[in-house]
């Protein structure tokens, strides 16, 4: 149901069910990642009037929260560097770290992510301010939907249509599969993007 992917490294498919409706990807090596993208596989959307919320979990420390997922918003990208001081990080070469995703009402999402925009500093979401000024709504929502289309219209061209006869799910319908590689390609496309400060990422 949901996939995650850091900068350099495979798709991670390591998903964990540690509670009903909870799910957790171990990070190794998780000092050195710097953004991480979560998202839905798309496969399985969310029920009716559920979303999840993604939290972080560094050893001996209290689970972070960086942000949410749900149908509407189907994946995100987080700074994890900025969850932890770097002298921290530095004194723990080599751990692992945990992300968590927590399926609950969108009532209930929603009043987390009020309360984590309430403290400051506290979101990790990659949406970056022009002239030292926090984006607005519009800009942020207009960055988010620039992105989730780029990689929606990358990914579908890779598309491959799986009926019966290729040996599928059996029930003779047509499915769309799309290949985990393409993510991973076009993530590393965009931050080589936003790291030479591409007009085209919506950043500038």
């Amino acid at each position: 149901m949901f996939g995650c992917i850091v900068a350099g490294r495979l798709v991670q498919t390591n998903l964990q069910q540690v509670d009903v409706n909870k799910y957790v990807f171990e990070l190794p090596d998780a000092h050195n990642i710097n953004h991480i993208v979560v998202f839905l596989l798309g496969t399985i959307p969310f029920e009716a009037g559920y979303a999840a919320t993604v939290h972080l979990l560094w050893p001996n420390k209290s689970w972070q929260m960086l942000g949410a997922l749900s149908n509407d918003k189907p994946s995100a990208i987080f700074r994890l560097k900025a969850t932890i001081a770097p002298e921290e990080a530095a004194s723990m070469p080599g751990v692992n770290a945990e992300l968590g995703i927590s399926i609950e009402p969108i009532q209930a999402v929603e009043q987390q992510l009020q309360q984590m925009r309430q403290q400051p500093g506290a979101s990790n979401a990659l949406v970056v301010a022009q002239q030292g000024q926090p984006p607005s709504m519009q800009a942020a929502q207009q960055f988010a939907e620039r992105t989730l289309q780029s990689l929606f219209d990358y990914a579908m061209s890779f598309a491959t249509r799986l009926d019966a006869s290729m040996g599928g799910l059996g029930s003779g319908a047509a499915v769309q599969v799309l290949p985990v590689k393409a993510f991973e390609d076009w993530y590393n496309s965009f931050l080589r993007k936003v790291q030479r400060g591409d007009p085209s990422t919506g950043l500038q």
